[in-house]
């Protein structure tokens, strides 16, 4: 009996091989938009760069490629994932008030994401650092219990402040 090989139309065996080794390849997540802060905020970022941790929620540190001063990852697909130095939140742009977290002595303002995942940005401190929980971390309950392990960096590099 005579058995073949047949590929995909349209997919030859290199661009099956190439897709292979770009979902397999080591090194981080696709990397957010990095944000551009003003110059003391930046500053900032960097200090918190330098002292975020390895792991968070039990998730190893894999930055995202291209590496930024503005951003870090931890896990796997969809990553935690940490921006500083952003924009103040539209949220508290309209509503000065809205409530937030206090975790480990940092405020955080959790936002619910339509895809399920919950982006908390911190307040009250003079750089604006956001972290977006996946749905698979935060749950369906919206837990935002990993933050501690990033509470420790952010009270120790960026300062309690307000900034527009």
């Amino acid at each position: 009996m005579k058995s073949s090989l047949r590929r995909p139309a349209g997919l030859s065996a290199v661009a099956l091989l190439l897709t292979a080794v770009a979902c397999s390849a080591p090194g981080g997540p696709a990397a957010p938009a990095a944000p551009t802060p003003p110059a003391a905020e930046a500053a900032l970022c960097r200090a918190l760069h330098k002292e975020l941790p390895g792991t968070v929620d039990g998730r190893e540190r894999h930055d995202p490629v291209p590496a930024s001063d503005f951003t870090a990852a931890w896990g796997g697909r969809p990553a935690i994932v940490l921006r500083c130095g952003v924009p103040k939140p539209d949220l508290l742009k309209r509503d000065p008030g809205a409530d937030a977290a206090e975790i480990d002595g940092v405020d955080w303002l959790p936002e619910k994401q339509p895809d399920g995942s919950v982006r908390c940005t911190t307040t009250l401190r003079e750089a604006w650092v956001e972290v977006t929980l996946p749905k698979r971390v935060a749950g369906d309950a919206g837990d935002i219990s990993a933050l501690t392990d990033l509470a420790g960096a952010v009270k120790k590099t960026i300062p309690e402040g307000i900034i527009s």
